[in-house]
């Protein structure tokens, strides 16, 4: 089954040029069932990555762009009133979709960045006291500026909680740019693609994902690292036990990519600054965040 996921990443690299890792990272976490945060400048390929992985895994995809004027209830909807039958019936906000695009979440004031919150932890959202499920698998892709942008709203560390990994895209080089300014505009190829998976088979990779183990000296590894955050004298924010789940999870869908059923500690190495990064940095930045995950792995014995 991860032959189709190698395919994936193939397919995808070739629209996001040089962000091989970047798209690895991303799938990762989508097979790891969990959320992705992207934080980088306007115009470095954040839509472009989302749009290619709605496309590929063929997931229903939705696009909100978020703005300081946006409400909670453009997002989640709203029971509206029916003259003909004199009955409030609810209709579904952009939300409701297995693969949400939140563009630029940061913009967009604390009340609507909080109405993610329930759909993001639990897959459901409550709206004037009833509650609906959200579709299964349901993903939220969320793009942001540099929280030191003007017109942004920090995201609080509960919502950053929610996002499984982070990532950073950065400029591409001088030679990739190059084949870009000369290459096909990229939104035409994005909607010329199929997607690879049928009915279910993303799911079902989910599922294979939740058997691969996780040996008592990997599991003690990751707690080491917890450990490690919470002593006095380290900078970043100390790390819940949740952080931890996540780091496994994560782990886990890269060794699947590995074609293994087993987690080795490089594979936790591989996704520990994109799972720890945002959950570090809190308001000091994902970017000072990545730093003290990567200051984290070096300090923490690795199981030989």
């Amino acid at each position: 089954m991860s032959k189709k996921f190698h395919e994936l990443i193939a397919e995808a690299s070739k629209v996001v040029l040089d962000k091989d890792v970047e798209v690895r990272l991303a799938i990762t976490c989508l097979l790891a069932g969990g959320h992705l945060l992207i934080e980088d400048m306007p115009g470095v390929g954040k839509t472009t990555l989302v749009q290619v992985l709605g496309k590929l895994t063929g997931l229903k995809t939705q696009r909100i762009q978020f703005t300081i004027d946006l409400l909670p209830a453009d997002v989640l909807g709203s029971q509206i009133f029916n003259p003909q039958d004199h009955k409030f019936s609810f209709h579904a906000g952009p939300i409701f979709s297995q693969l949400v695009m939140a563009d630029e979440l940061n913009r967009a004031s604390p009340r609507t960045q909080s109405a993610l919150l329930q759909a993001m932890e639990e897959g459901e959202v409550s709206v004037d006291g009833m509650t609906w499920e959200l579709p299964k698998p349901f993903y939220v892709i969320a793009t942001q500026n540099p929280h030191q942008q003007t017109g942004t709203f920090p995201l609080p560390e509960s919502q950053l909680d929610r996002f499984l990994m982070s990532l950073e895209l950065n400029y591409a080089s001088k030679g990739t740019e190059v084949r870009i300014l000369q290459g096909e505009d990229p939104r035409a190829v994005i909607k010329r693609m199929n997607s690879l998976f049928g009915e279910g088979e993303f799911e079902a990779a989910i599922k294979v994902i939740e058997k691969v183990k996780l040996s008592e000296a990997v599991a003690n590894y990751i707690a080491n690292i917890l450990e490690a955050s919470r002593k006095e004298g380290f900078d970043g924010a100390p790390l819940s036990t949740r952080c931890g789940m996540s780091l496994a999870r994560a782990a886990k869908a890269w060794a699947f990519l590995d074609d293994r059923d087993y987690v080795r500690p490089e594979d936790v190495q591989q996704v520990l600054v994109p799972v720890l990064g945002h959950r570090l940095g809190g308001n000091h930045g994902i970017k000072r965040g990545r730093e003290w995950a990567a200051a984290l792995q070096k300090a923490t014995a690795v199981p030989v």
